[in-house]
């Protein structure tokens, strides 16, 4: 048994070797799924539907014709809080995943 730096405690190098490989493609697996990170949410009043990615970036962004009657303030703010209300839910599942990939990770 040889224990590494880190606390990673193995019993030959091909099992060490494994052990990297699988934290490699785990790591290369998170990556994927934060890349596919989505998340809509649509205004109160149905106005509008705001798409950011796993960054908060918007991805999309769709008006319905209740956008016709607002004023450009009341625009702006339901803009905002929108995009902001997507974006904490894209900033929730990348979180939810990181705390996965750390469990794993330090098992």
């Amino acid at each position: 048994m040889t224990r590494w730096k880190g606390g990673i405690v193995v019993d030959s190098m091909d099992e060490l070797v494994d052990r990297v490989q699988r934290q490699v493609y785990r790591m290369r697996d998170l990556h994927d799924q934060l890349a596919r990170i989505r998340a809509r949410e649509a205004s109160e009043d149905e106005a509008m539907t705001v798409e950011v990615d796993g960054n908060g970036a918007m991805t999309a962004l769709d008006f319905s014709d209740a956008v016709n009657g607002m004023t450009p303030g009341g625009f702006e703010s339901t803009l905002v809080a929108t995009a902001a209300a997507a974006a904490a839910s894209a900033f929730a599942r990348r979180a939810r995943l990181i705390e996965e990939f750390n469990a794993e990770v330090a098992r």
